[in-house]
């Protein structure tokens, strides 16, 4: 009873911290705007029609993104972490960010190669988009291929790094013969970007994602069964293949949505689940699966709030800030490898 008690305190910390970090993010930007005009725009009208503007058609929408993005990267990585065994596994494991980064090529770099075909799209957001769904679906398809012939867990992971393998030498030679704008516009789609979405895209892209959160949910006990092992699960009546199928269907449409419609986004998959159980000290997914939720949201807010630079009209690439955040927690990681839970 006192552990559920603790369990209740922390997620009312985490959720009210969701909310300040929420509306500190909406407030922080190029733009100064007081608070109080940042309350008056979200709920109601302002004067300052320029303000309202760019709170509801920018920076909510921003904020909005951020947290689908931290949400989404944490519970895929913690998806891939159970059904692996495996503490250092991320969201991409199964070279689900690789195929999308490989659709996006052939749409920037490959335009030098197939002629004017692909030209006049390369500038088109939802080129970009598409291109990089085809990528990660296409590889998702090689992987449930491979994953229903192959009983091991641990040959997918290997595949999946495989497949990653191949489609960066793809990418690196789509490279070598493009120009040099491509490449800077190549360049630009790795770094990640939360601002680059409208509210029809976020509506696509918050369909898709629930669909993979859904099923998420829904594999929670399968999630539990996993973490005693393959046999133990088996003796409790869990269907192996099936439970791996739902786990990676459900990994490849959140990671995959997010990097398609934001780019790359390194580190949060990876470092927010084990922080999340070294937090709440527990394996329980029925716990950890919001928990992943709200902790992987707030981290993403705080990230993108320190890209914008307050004040400043650079913005930094969130991919930096992600990786400065992530890269001491995955050292931290190999450092503690054998007090892991695993």
């Amino acid at each position: 009873m006192n552990s559920q008690n603790t369990y209740y305190k922390t997620f009312t910390v985490l959720a009210v911290l969701l909310l300040v970090c929420f509306f500190l993010n909406i407030s922080l930007g190029s733009v100064s705007i007081p608070f109080k005009s940042v309350f008056s725009s979200l709920f109601g009208s302002t004067e300052n029609k320029i303000w309202q503007t760019i709170i509801i058609d920018f920076r909510l929408p921003k904020a909005i993104t951020a947290i689908l993005v931290g949400s989404g990267l944490g519970i895929s990585g913690l998806l891939m972490q159970t059904l692996f065994r495996n503490p250092l596994a991320g969201p991409f494991v199964l070279g689900i960010s690789s195929g999308a980064s490989l659709g996006v090529s052939l749409v920037i770099l490959g335009s030098s190669l197939f002629g004017g075909l692909l030209a006049g799209s390369i500038m088109s957001n939802w080129s970009i988009v598409i291109a990089a769904s085809l990528g990660s679906f296409l590889v998702l398809l090689a992987v449930l291929a491979v994953s229903s012939r192959v009983r091991d867990t641990m040959a997918i992971l290997i595949i999946g790094l495989m497949f990653g393998s191949i489609t960066a030498a793809v990418v690196s030679v789509l490279s070598y013969f493009s120009s040099a704008e491509q490449l800077q516009q190549y360049i630009f789609w790795g770094f990640g970007s939360l601002s680059n979405l409208s509210w029809k895209e976020i509506l696509i892209f918050f369909g898709i994602y629930a669909i993979g959160i859904v099923i998420s949910i829904f594999s929670i006990k399968s999630l539990n069964s996993l973490l005693l092992g393959d046999n133990y699960a088996k003796s409790l009546g869990l269907n192996l293949k099936q439970s791996r199928l739902l786990i990676i269907i459900a990994t490849s449409l959140i990671a995959g949505t997010i990097t398609a419609f934001t780019g790359p986004i390194a580190f949060i998959g990876l470092a927010i689940p084990h922080l999340t159980r070294q937090i709440f000290k527990t394996t329980n997914h029925k716990i950890l699966l919001p928990a992943v939720f709200l902790f992987g949201a707030i981290v993403m807010l705080i990230c993108d709030s320190i890209a914008q630079i307050p004040g400043s009209d650079y913005t930094l690439p969130i991919n930096a800030i992600t990786a400065l955040v992530g890269a001491p927690v995955v050292i931290w990681l190999l450092v503690r490898q054998r007090k892991m839970m695993f």
